[in-house]
């Protein structure tokens, strides 16, 4: 357990608050370059309990401003994007990507005002199909040259998803290895040949034992936890025989993202973006180290769970997550359909829209979250010491690779440096060259 004002650290996100101070240190997954559709390339934003507008000009630059007017609070979502920037319909104030004000046409020509106006707006960069924004104060950090960022477009998908809870307990489930023997099971392992962008369906590394039957058949892995440069490195070791142990290899990119293995060629690297303390997106980049990314079949398996324009689910609160009690005792532990999102949705909005951990007690399989949530208040607890927080914020960040991450069989007296080679080896058959593991 934890207290009520620890509670309140970890999970409240506005710009007054400890948890809201240390994520502003970091890049903010905010949007999809899918949302600005080329005909009107705006978008409202809200993230991090701020209102902001992300646009793409004329030039084919992208800004991200203060959602209100600075000249009588007007919504410049609904503006116009002309003569160089996004024009308010209000009284046709104009602003450019770095928020300098361009025109106030309704002043008098002698005026000044104009020059002395100016919207703040914030660092945005586009990385594999998602708009990142830093989001605070001063210069931000420098992206680690991690898979996701470096792949080729071709070998990439970004897709997002909303849920109605807080951040935290979202991206909790992504470093939880022992979750999926329960939530994640299915009864049946059914047809490989439609496992294609379905986590934990596929065969694992190439594996006569499909993940589906691994994950039902043995349930008490073996977790290890082991602090690295960008976070955490997760170990769930599940021994299917006295010479074989399955290994998963996972990471915590902090403050607020994960690196898993998809598939045997696939990775998904995820971040819980907070709306605000009640809401949060998983925004995700599928990397693939072979083939290009079917793309469009990627976007439609998606499509079938989600609704647009805001990527809200279909399944939810409202109508039961789809709840079938027939499916829950023949086909899916659940009973909530075979999609994976759908069940860390129900696991994580059904404990509240802010968890309240004084009432939980954790286990031993829980040694990942709770030392990310002792990262976490140690990198709160440096911002208000006046320093930066201590992961991922140096000049040293941008030559952070990897991070390392694999799903497979290995000897069970070797196991780790057989999924070590195994990585090298999907790495190396890459058809986009990654770069080279920094030292592990």
């Amino acid at each position: 357990m934890i207290s009520a004002e620890q509670n309140d650290r970890l999970t409240r996100v506005g710009p007054a608050t400890p948890g809201g101070k240390l994520l502003r240190h970091y890049w903010q997954p905010i949007a999809l370059l899918d949302e600005l559709d080329a005909k009107r390339p705006v978008r409202p934003v809200r993230a991090l309990g701020q209102d902001f507008v992300l646009f793409r000009d004329e030039k084919g630059r992208l800004g991200l401003l203060d959602r209100d007017c600075p000249h009588r609070n007007a919504d410049l979502a609904f503006g116009r994007l002309e003569h160089g920037g996004l024009r308010c319909s209000f009284h046709g104030w104009l602003f450019d990507v770095e928020g300098k004000c361009l025109e106030t046409p309704a002043e008098p020509e002698s005026s000044t005002l104009c020059s002395r106006i100016r919207q703040r707006s914030y660092p945005v960069v586009e990385r594999s199909g998602v708009v990142f924004a830093y989001l605070g104060e001063g210069e931000a950090p420098p992206f680690p040259a991690f898979d996701c960022f470096a792949a080729p477009e071709s070998h990439t998908f970004a897709f997002k998803g909303l849920i109605e809870c807080n951040w935290l307990q979202a991206l909790e489930v992504g470093i939880d290895p022992a979750h999926a023997s329960y939530l994640h099971r299915f009864f049946e392992d059914g047809d490989q040949s439609e496992a294609y962008g379905k986590q934990f369906r596929a065969t694992s590394d190439g594996s006569d034992l499909p993940m589906t039957y691994v994950l039902r058949e043995f349930s008490r892995p073996r977790i290890e936890v082991e602090n690295t440069d960008y976070g955490l490195r997760l170990y769930a070791l599940r021994e299917i025989n006295e010479a074989t142990t399955h290994v998963r290899v996972t990471n915590c990119f902090f403050p607020q993202a994960f690196v898993i293995p998809m598939s045997a060629e696939m990775t998904i690297t995820q971040w819980h973006m907070p709306v605000d303390d009640t809401r949060c997106y998983w925004v995700a980049i599928f990397t693939s180290f072979g083939a290009p990314v079917d793309r469009q079949r990627m976007r439609d398996q998606r499509l079938a769970n989600f609704t647009l324009p805001d990527y809200v689910p279909i399944r939810g609160r409202h109508n039961d997550y789809g709840y079938d009690p027939h499916e829950q005792e023949h086909s899916t532990y659940t009973g909530m359909g075979d999609d994976i999102n759908t069940h860390d949705q129900w696991a994580v909005e059904s404990q509240g829209a802010i968890q309240d951990r004084t009432r939980e007690h954790l286990a031993s399989s829980d040694k990942a979250i709770a030392a990310h949530r002792r990262l976490l208040l140690r990198g709160m607890a440096a911002i208000e010491e006046g320093r930066r927080p201590p992961l991922m914020q140096d000049a040293a960040t941008a030559q952070l690779t990897g991070p390392s991450t694999i799903d497979g069989m290995a000897p069970t007296a070797r196991w780790e440096q057989h999924w070590r080679e195994a990585v090298e080896r999907r790495r190396s058959a890459a058809p986009w060259a990654p770069p080279a593991l920094a030292a592990e």
